[in-house]
């Protein structure tokens, strides 16, 4: 079924090439990298270690850019191993030279602890006169935000002994998970989890509900293994976050997102007090759709006048590009890249990870993209997302390493405005009002499924890391009911949430990959809203604004990059002005 779907989307050959990074495992040039990367770790051990206070500012500029060096360097054997390996998750030897890479980058930040623990805990004076040297211009946002973890390090000998073992700890559980996932196979046709996610979204409610009960027979067949997997990593942070003396599960997150605790609550409180306009649509769609009830699979059934044709992968392409050049050509111009110098890797194959997700590489190779297309509406917007975060990337790259790692809550702020971009440039096409109408009801769900959903996920998290760390191991149907919980809390009495849906926290790989992660979406969802009413508003001389903000990248925290567009993160209202947008969308909708 796949290799068919391929073949009519055009999709078979869009595979990307990784030349940038390394031609192939048996490149001579990674070994030559690791051994580099080695010998420079020891180096720069051997001459700074216990001496950073006393180095002359030149002297401490030059081995933060040894070390920036060394993170490249590293930056690109992990990119490489890891795309080679999500496209083939049952081949032994990418998943072999997956592990290694994990293993030889721990043995060599064991050599660089020491530079994060000096610097952090040095005195202030002493850290006030680096900072203020022009040599170390380029990096003094790194380093002031690496300063903010000194409650947080342990000594020494405790952070090399974790680094050491940290192939074998999280990152090994989490690679057993994706080769879980990658080898499940659904229903009697053995398909593979991204086509059988796909089905819910079919218009014919029986596929749907077949659907939905192979993905739970599917997950069912696993769950002790998920189960334990999510276990260990729950009980990995909860003693992680213990030594720390992070106070609560979410504090972690919160500093790596350079927010403010109050942030975070303004944005969750916000959304969760609105909950009730999820459940306003939920009752409009049950009726638009002629049911007595409706069921968990019937959540992103189509309206029947939603436009259902197949979009072929060129099609695709000329959509997300035209809408991307009508707000900006350079930004056009950059996302055409990802289709010429073949960045993006498309094709439904056995063994592939699902999902989608972007990849920055390293500034001087290029980012990746993985989709797994099926050539729906969704999947257009879903490349327009993944198009977002690799501009964005692209962009940020002139920045160098350190500096252009974007905090989670901004990286999503391009993925989502590019969705939005794409949006309008498709409503436009659309004359007749019953398909308007349906099309704006799908965008009306996928911004549920990143705002309102992302929240209710962000409130399971905080009660199963919770009820670890109160109760002990969480069982399966302890986590299942908290899942139901979360879940009821947002559909209320709208959506009837079926057993089979019970255990599908399980398939989910946010919450272990980068616990607290979801709400970051909630946050891009509702900065962009707020952004696009700015860019209605100022037109041409928004754009220029908004470029800057992408190509700063991680430069800056959130609150100083989004300075220049007047918002305070810190207001309610702020949010609630994003949620009123929603609201109005739903309203246009209802008044039909």
């Amino acid at each position: 079924m796949s290799s068919s779907l391929n073949k009519e989307l055009g999709t078979t050959n869009v595979v990307w090439n990784l030349d940038s990074l390394y031609d192939s495992l048996q490149d001579e040039l990674l070994q030559d990298d690791l051994d580099l990367c080695t010998q420079e770790a020891e180096l720069l051990q051997e001459g700074c270690a216990g001496k950073l206070r006393g180095l002359e500012p030149a002297v401490f500029a030059r081995s933060v850019r040894r070390l920036e060096r060394i993170q490249v360097n590293l930056g690109r054997i992990a990119t490489y191993a890891f795309l080679n390996f999500v496209t083939q998750v049952k081949n032994d030897e990418a998943g072999a030279f997956l592990q290694k890479s994990k293993e030889e980058a721990s043995r060599i930040n064991r050599e660089l602890v020491f530079f994060d623990l000096e610097w952090a805990k040095m005195e202030q004076e002493s850290a006030d006169a680096f900072l203020a040297a022009e040599d170390v211009a380029p990096y003094r946002h790194y380093l002031t935000n690496l300063r903010r973890y000194a409650d947080h390090l342990l000594s020494q000998d405790e952070e090399s002994l974790l680094v050491e073992f940290s192939p074998v700890g999280i990152e090994s559980w989490l690679t057993l998970f994706e080769k879980l996932m990658g080898h499940l196979e659904f229903g009697e046709s053995k398909r593979s989890e991204e086509e059988v996610l796909s089905d819910l979204y079919a218009a014919d409610r029986e596929v749907r509900l077949a659907a939905a009960q192979e993905l739970t027979a599917g997950l069912q067949s696993q769950l002790h293994i998920l189960t334990h997997i999510f276990n260990t990593i729950l009980a990995e942070k909860m003693i992680d976050d213990r030594l720390r003396s992070y106070p609560s599960w979410i504090s972690a997150r919160n500093l790596s997102n350079e927010l403010m605790g109050e942030t975070v609550d303004a944005l969750v409180n916000s959304t969760t007090e609105r909950y009730d306009i999820v459940q306003r649509y939920y009752r409009l769609k049950k009726d638009l759709l002629g049911l007595d009830e409706l069921h968990d699979y019937d959540r992103y059934a189509p309206l029947p006048a939603l436009p259902d044709r197949l979009v072929p992968w060129q099609e695709c392409r000329v959509i997300v590009l035209d809408g991307f050049r009508s707000f900006s050509p350079e930004m056009a111009d950059i996302g055409a890249l990802f289709f010429e110098q073949n960045w993006i890797h498309a094709p439904l194959l056995e063994g592939k990870q699902g999902g989608a997700f972007a990849h920055p590489a390293v500034p001087d190779a290029n980012p990746f993209i993985l989709v797994n297309y099926t050539g729906n509406l969704r999947d257009v917007s879903t490349v327009a997302h993944e198009l977002g975060h690799g501009i964005h990337q692209y962009l940020a790259r002139e920045k160098g390493y350190f500096n252009s790692d974007t905090p989670l809550v901004l990286a999503e702020t391009a993925s989502v405005f590019a969705e939005l971009l794409i949006f309008h440039k498709q409503l436009e096409t659309l004359d007749d009002g019953a398909e308007k109408r349906a099309f704006i009801c799908q965008k009306l769900e996928s911004i549920f499924a990143t705002v309102f959903r992302q929240i209710s996920m962000n409130r399971f998290e905080g009660m199963i890391h919770n009820q670890r760390r109160e109760r002990g191991e969480v069982s399966a149907g302890d986590l299942s009911t908290l899942w139901m919980a979360s879940q009821e809390a947002m559909f209320g009495d709208t959506v009837t949430l079926g057993d089979h849906y019970r255990i599908w926290w399980s398939y989910i790989p946010h919450f272990l990959h980068t616990p607290g992660y979801v709400y970051s979406y909630a946050f891009g969802e509702l900065l962009v809203l707020s952004l696009y009413r700015l860019y209605q508003e100022e037109g041409g001389s928004f754009i220029p604004k908004y470029l800057h903000l992408l190509g700063e990248g991680g430069s800056a925290s959130p609150y100083e990059l989004l300075a220049p567009f007047n918002l305070d993160l810190n207001d309610t209202s702020f949010w609630q002005g994003g949620l009123q947008v929603i609201e109005n969308m739903l309203k246009g909708v209802e008044d039909v």
